[in-house]
């Protein structure tokens, strides 16, 4: 779990610590610094009811495992996580080259209209956003427990890093590789979505809400046990595994590796990365047909502008 806490941590925060420096850098370069001290006031309360967000989750979370009923909390915030997970990669396909100049427009507009209530809201409405999808995920990551994901040395980890990435693409000259950063932690959370969405498909057919037509396809417990209890189990009846099930339990936490999937989960797991790599490809093409056709109808209203000028000038 500390890894993928890292993970979550560092893309969050770093997410929302970029939007923040572009925000605080724009104003710089407006020379209207007296508004960064709303801006850091909109993210101080953005975290503070982040974790007020997790406290009140953590307490739903308590109550539906009072009522019995943890396992229906704990396959949605799987399947719902894997959705956000995806949103998250596809957004990043699609917008990160537009962040800077979509946060500087929305900024511009602040500062015009002179709302210091409005920067703070922008403010705090960025890191919210990046503070709930967190919960959200070390919900899923930690099987209903907020807490020890929040206090696990991966989420801290991962605060650290971000800070530190952060200060060096905004506060000095050292070039950092976002594209491939960028391209890596995207490539890392579609495994954990995939992971998140397979693991909710086996909790449901565990549960017996949905069936299987092959229950196990096949099994390498022997080579790569899923957890420690297996390879305990293993080691009882006389066999030793290949491989210790402590990678396994990492394996399956990050990638929703299983020694012995159903047909379901198989078909699932592959076919999630069919249709999201089919799904950002076919988004990359169609943007660019349309800046094509942009670029084009510019340059004939660009020549049907010249032409109308020479006309005009012919005429007189």
């Amino acid at each position: 779990m500390d890894f993928q806490a890292f993970l979550i941590t560092f893309r969050e925060v770093l997410e929302a610590l970029m939007i923040v420096g572009i925000i605080t850098t724009y104003l710089r370069k407006m020379d209207q610094q007296k508004y960064n001290k709303w801006v850091w006031t909109g993210v101080a309360g953005a975290v503070v009811s982040s974790f007020g967000v997790a406290l009140l989750f953590q307490v739903v979370l308590t109550g539906f495992a009072a009522m019995s009923s943890q396992h229906y909390m704990r396959i949605s915030i799987m399947l719902i996580s894997s959705v956000l997970l995806t949103q998250m990669v596809l957004w990043m396909a699609d917008s990160s080259k537009e962040i800077a100049g979509k946060t500087q427009d929305k900024i511009n507009k602040i500062v015009t209209a002179g709302s210091i209530f409005g920067m703070v809201v922008h403010a705090y409405l960025v890191v919210l956003r990046e503070g709930v999808e967190t919960v959200f995920f070390f919900a899923a990551i930690s099987q209903g427990d907020i807490s020890q994901a929040i206090q696990s040395k991966g989420a801290l980890f991962g605060v650290i890093a971000a800070c530190v990435l952060a200060w060096l693409i905004f506060r000095t000259t050292v070039r950092v590789p976002l594209k491939t950063f960028f391209t890596v932690t995207g490539f890392l959370i579609m495994m954990m979505a995939a992971g998140l969405l397979v693991q909710g498909i086996g909790a449901m057919q565990d549960y017996g809400f949905i069936g299987s037509l092959n229950k196990h396809v096949y099994d390498i417990s022997t080579i790569l046990p899923e957890h420690p209890i297996d390879e305990a189990h293993l080691r009882r009846i006389g066999i030793e595994p290949l491989i210790s099930g402590q990678i396994g339990i990492f394996l399956m936490a990050m990638f929703g590796y299983s020694s012995s999937p159903s047909l379901e989960e198989i078909v699932a797991y592959i076919g999630y990365f069919a249709v999201l790599i089919w799904w950002i490809r076919f988004r990359k093409e169609n943007k660019g047909q349309e800046n094509k056709e942009t670029v084009a109808n510019a340059s004939t209203e660009k020549k049907e502008s010249v032409n109308l000028k020479e006309k005009v000038q012919i005429a007189k």
